[in-house]
């Protein structure tokens, strides 16, 4: 049986966010209102993560898209970028995925702290 999620998710694994991850972390950022057109749209982790990658048009697009307010989508870049950061600092904390059993959290722990190394280079090349 698969747990429900009810809190925001981790900031270390936001590249692997699902879309209700995503909606889980607007609402902790004062844009829950998006929650729902994100979610049409299929926003996850990952197209968050490849936003600091889009052209001028591509985000245009994007808050068209989604009917975002120009400041809400300064927002929501700022914190990406403050998540981006705290990874690239060491400041999350490594922990299992909510999903799994508590009995696998030191091989999540362990595979976690082997793979910070490849985010903080990924982080340090967008920079």
């Amino acid at each position: 049986m698969i747990k429900q999620r009810h809190k925001p998710p981790e900031p270390l694994d936001f590249f692997i966010w699902t879309v209700d991850d995503v909606g889980l972390w607007l609402e902790t950022i004062n844009l829950g209102s998006y929650r729902q057109i994100f979610k049409e749209h299929g926003v996850n982790g990952e197209y968050l993560e490849g936003m600091s990658m889009f052209t001028t048009e591509q985000i245009l697009r994007f808050i068209r898209k989604c009917h975002m307010k120009w400041g809400d989508f300064i927002t929501l870049c700022k914190e990406l970028r403050r998540i981006k950061v705290a990874c690239l600092k060491g400041e999350q904390k490594v922990r299992q995925p909510w999903w799994a059993p508590s009995c696998l959290s030191v091989v999540f722990a362990k595979a976690a702290k082997r793979n910070m190394q490849s985010r903080v280079v990924s982080l340090k090349l967008e920079t």
